[in-house]
């Protein structure tokens, strides 16, 4: 009998070298990680609209990009650049006719979730903090420690009410009340803006979404606060596909960063140390607030 010829195996040629570069690859969606206390303070870390809007003009840019994606993660802070950022978003969003997709890590409370709502869509972890549609002022009162101290408070002013809320003086009824009109002229532009994004998605009657608690974005999704649960890599995948390209719109840095000197050079360097720890203990006290 005689034996069948051995199968002749060829080897699978490979693709070409300039083919193998330029292979087929998923679309670049820009991101933007919008992170930390929201605050017209210039010191790193912080969100304002002076910081925020360089990045979102280059992110919207991409003109080939499907969608523009936005971290957030902010525990809050003011309302003012809360809004400015919000608005200019969407203001970006429109112009270049882009859709913008929200993802929330550990936070997108008070200001945060007011970023996050100029999203056509908000995704959230299921452990993320939501919510806290709220408004709140917090100040300190010395009057008891000036008079154990001694110290006689001197103030002149030109206006009975330029001396509001002044931490060393009693505090007045009248002054109270008028913070109070403030806060509630505050929420009521929190609360149009998020309906106005929103109103068709909220699912809880407003004196239970309004009173400035917050959620898990578990309970916050049922609510109606996120459109779904999920992160960025997954959804973005499932998307458009696995290799959708990320890229991710940062401040460039300055390879080094020189201390200023001069005649008052350690008083500088003093005094910013100084700052920098109170705007770390300010930002502290944003995110404890949340238990994070």
């Amino acid at each position: 009998m005689t034996a069948a010829p051995p199968t002749e195996i060829k080897d699978t040629p490979k693709r070409p070298w300039y083919k193998r570069l330029f292979r087929a690859s998923g679309p670049t969606i820009p991101v933007v990680r919008l992170q930390g206390v929201i605050s017209q303070d210039t010191k790193p870390g912080r969100l304002n609209i002076a910081s925020v809007n360089p990045l979102l003009e280059k992110a919207f840019a991409f003109k080939k990009a499907p969608v523009v994606a936005l971290i957030v993660n902010s525990p809050g802070g003011s309302a003012v650049q809360s809004h400015l950022i919000a608005k200019r978003i969407r203001q970006l969003a429109d112009e270049n006719k882009k859709q913008v997709l929200v993802f929330v890590e550990d936070a997108a409370a008070s200001g945060g979730y007011f970023i996050a709502t100029a999203g056509d869509e908000i995704i959230a972890d299921p452990s993320s903090i939501v919510g806290s549609i709220g408004v709140i002022f917090s100040g300190f009162g010395f009057v008891d420690a000036i008079e154990k101290l001694g110290v006689t408070r001197r103030l002149y002013t030109a206006g009975k009410n330029k001396s509001t809320l002044d931490p060393f003086l009693p505090e007045k009824k009248e002054d109270v009340a008028r913070i109070k009109q403030m806060e509630l002229d505050v929420h009521d532009v929190f609360i149009g803006y998020v309906k106005a994004r929103r109103a068709e998605k909220l699912k809880v009657a407003d004196d239970e979404l309004f009173t400035g608690e917050f959620w898990t974005a578990h309970r916050g999704y049922g609510m109606g606060l996120v459109d779904s649960l999920g992160d960025m890599h997954s959804t973005l995948s499932a998307r458009y596909g696995k290799n959708v390209q990320v890229k991710l719109i940062a401040q460039k840095r300055g390879l080094f960063q020189l201390p200023r000197f001069g005649l008052s050079g350690s008083s500088i360097m003093e005094a910013d140390l100084a700052g920098e720890v109170m705007a770390k203990l300010e930002d502290r006290t944003f995110w404890s607030r949340l238990g994070l």
